[in-house]
């Protein structure tokens, strides 16, 4: 392969990354948000359980969720009318490689 395709290539790499890692420091830097994740770690929640500890409205938190989804550290699904989340842990370790780097 040539340089300039190795490099584009790259570069994609890169900018794709950075634009995931964004995103989830970016939803773990509001204390809500956090607060959903280490919920969600133990067990699997409905938007209801994830809005109990919180004074806000379930448009609110259904925002934060949102938020949390796009960063890819939840899934949620649909069973009936009921909307469960569940952690992605996955989506962790980008996070955790570029920390780890650093530590």
């Amino acid at each position: 392969m040539s340089y300039l395709v190795l490099s584009i290539m790259f570069n994609h790499m890169v900018e794709h990354n950075n634009d995931k890692l964004d995103n989830i420091f970016q939803a773990l830097a509001d204390p809500t948000r956090r607060e959903k994740v280490r919920l969600i770690a133990s067990n699997d929640r409905t938007v209801s359980e994830l809005a109990a500890p919180f004074d806000m409205s379930l448009a609110a938190i259904s925002k934060h969720i949102k938020v949390l989804e796009r960063a890819g550290l939840l899934n949620k699904t649909t069973k009936g009318r009921t909307n469960i989340s569940r952690l992605n842990p996955d989506s962790l370790s980008s996070a955790i490689e570029w920390l780890r780097f650093y530590e």
